[in-house]
């Protein structure tokens, strides 16, 4: 049948080991939602999937238009960038513990039992 071989990443096993697992995927765990690169839009995409958020901006919008104007366009964007701008520091402080976590995980010392 087929053999399967394990390769230690330790010790004078370790070149073989660089060159054998640059072939298969690693087995890390990524719970993370964001990276640095897409943290600003896929957050700002996912908040203005939130129905009072929109409502906000429909409101700065609004605002903009020089017949309906009600406040001066600074006033009115206040809201919306202050909830933004909270629930985007809340997410990445809950991503960045994530990160943290999954990183503990992933350099955990694990045991290899062989007949």
């Amino acid at each position: 049948g087929k053999h399967r071989i394990v390769i230690p990443c330790l010790g004078h096993f370790k070149e073989e080991y660089e060159k054998v697992s640059k072939l298969y995927m690693n087995n890390k765990i990524r719970t993370t939602r964001y990276t640095l690169l897409n943290f600003l839009p896929r957050n700002l995409y996912e908040q203005f999937h939130r129905v009072a958020n929109l409502y906000f901006l429909f409101l700065v919008v609004l605002n903009w238009v020089p017949v309906v104007e009600a406040f001066q366009k600074e006033i009115t964007m206040l809201p919306l960038i202050g909830v933004l701008t909270i629930i985007a520091v809340k997410d990445g402080l809950e991503d960045y513990s994530r990160y943290k976590m999954d990183k503990q995980i992933n350099n955990l010392v694990t045991k290899v039992y062989s007949r």
